[in-house]
């Protein structure tokens, strides 16, 4: 279990992440969670800016460390450790997004990144899917990926602005947007609690 503790960083991750975007966004006079992005809570000129900057960088933080556990549990039981280079990707596009603030030119780039990150859960469900010890995990992976890619199709309606589907997004885009950052962290918030109650046998083959 204290080799696994590391796991329960990813669940520290989107509770900080969650809590965080809450309560900087009252920071940001006239600021709206629900028609605003969440980067414009630490755009340039925000009074939120530096506090969002480091709370994606102790997210990032949280994610690395989330990542060397899964690594760790991959590789005692002889399972793919993929999945957690792909969470590595996650915390270094987060990192970049919060110290290159909006409208900085490589905020959108590592925004873009992040959709390397986004494909862990379809990795962890493709590379654990074949041990009996992880299948409820891959499972969950595979729901959940399912769930983030209808999410980032939504998403991508904002790349159409003179879509149909836009014009519906747009009152309520930034629920929208957050349910892409909400499916992914729900992931990591299921594989641990599903990793920590299962003892996966040393040695298993994927």
């Amino acid at each position: 279990m204290r080799q696994d503790a590391g796991l329960l960083a990813g669940v520290f991750a989107s509770l900080l992440l969650a809590l965080g975007i809450v309560f900087l966004g009252h920071v940001v006079p006239g600021y709206s969670q629900i028609h605003q992005t969440v980067s414009e809570i630490g755009e340039v000129g925000s009074p939120a800016r530096t506090a969002f900057t480091m709370l994606l960088l102790i997210v990032a933080f949280l994610l690395l460390v989330f990542a060397r556990a899964l690594r760790s549990r991959a590789l005692r039981a002889g399972l793919s450790p993929l999945t957690a280079y792909f969470v590595i990707c996650m915390a270094i596009s987060s990192a970049g997004v919060g110290y290159f603030s909006f409208p900085h030119p490589l905020h959108n780039v590592f925004g873009q990144s992040e959709l390397i990150g986004y494909c862990a859960p379809l990795v962890m469900a493709l590379t654990w899917r074949r041990d009996p010890a992880t299948r409820p995990v891959a499972l969950w992976s595979a729901i959940l990926f399912g769930v983030v890619l209808a999410s980032l199709g939504l998403n991508l309606a904002v790349l159409d602005r003179d879509g149909a589907l836009w014009a519906f997004e747009r009152p309520f885009y930034g629920l929208v947007q957050r349910s892409l950052f909400a499916s992914w962290f729900v992931w990591c918030v299921g594989v641990c609690l599903l990793l920590l109650r299962r003892t996966i046998p040393a040695g298993s083959t994927p």
